[in-house]
């Protein structure tokens, strides 16, 4: 059996919009930085040769100012007040249950990139079962983003502290890439090895270079 997507829906297309219009104005643009690594130690006592690979991350040209112009229009069209400055760059799209919002935040991702090249992304979620929930809507709807989407590259995983060689590729690829993670994956930062120096990631600590793709940040469920 095979699930049909529909495209269409207005309602699911307006909240597209909303995420998509705050960025309007925004140059197709990426940012890049030096990912360092080393060779596995040919002998007892020797250290591996430095090789740097180049690490790609998303760039915003606008200004807090021509952010907030976007942000008052959506406000006003969807009958909200505006505000009246930005304190930060937190934003929040509310929809009611069962109205496919996982449908929606997935199929942003994927806007965002087409009109503006953003690549990296992560995906916040409160529990395991969230996590794995948003991971099969991702195998699930892969065929119709594909579709929808002329078959844009683009790469999807759960984030491991097991598999830190995943940070590291998700740091250097050009495509889109997206990681699911946990709230509890992400906090304990004392015993977390994404906050760890690692060989995987070429002695650096595997939130640094994450945190230097400058990636957009969905969450979900942040209540």
């Amino acid at each position: 059996m095979k699930l049909h997507f529909e495209p269409d829906l207005d309602y699911q297309l307006t909240a597209i919009e909303s995420v998509c219009d705050l960025f309007r104005g925004q140059e197709i643009c990426r940012s890049e930085f030096t990912v360092t690594y080393r060779t596995d130690a040919t002998g007892s006592g020797q250290l591996g040769l430095a090789e740097t690979d180049l690490g790609i991350g998303n760039k915003l040209s606008l200004l807090d100012t021509e952010i907030l112009a976007n942000l008052r229009e959506i406000q006003l069209r969807n009958g909200l007040r505006p505000s009246e400055s930005i304190t930060s760059g937190d934003f929040t799209v509310e929809m009611e249950t069962g109205t496919g919002k996982t449908y929606v935040y997935l199929r942003t991702i994927f806007e965002l990139h087409r009109r503006f090249g953003f690549t990296k992304y992560v995906i916040v979620v409160p529990s395991v079962a969230i996590k794995e929930g948003v991971y099969k809507s991702l195998q699930i709807m892969e065929d119709h983003f594909r579709a929808l989407y002329a078959n844009t590259p683009f790469e999807y995983f759960l984030y491991d502290s097991t598999k830190l060689g995943q940070v590291r590729n998700y740091a250097t690829s050009p495509q889109i890439q997206i990681m699911v993670v946990t709230v509890g994956a992400i906090n304990k930062k004392d015993v977390n090895n994404l906050y760890k120096d690692s060989e995987k990631t070429g002695g650096e600590r595997p939130i640094d270079l994450v945190k230097a793709t400058r990636p957009i940040i969905i969450v979900d469920e942040p209540q």
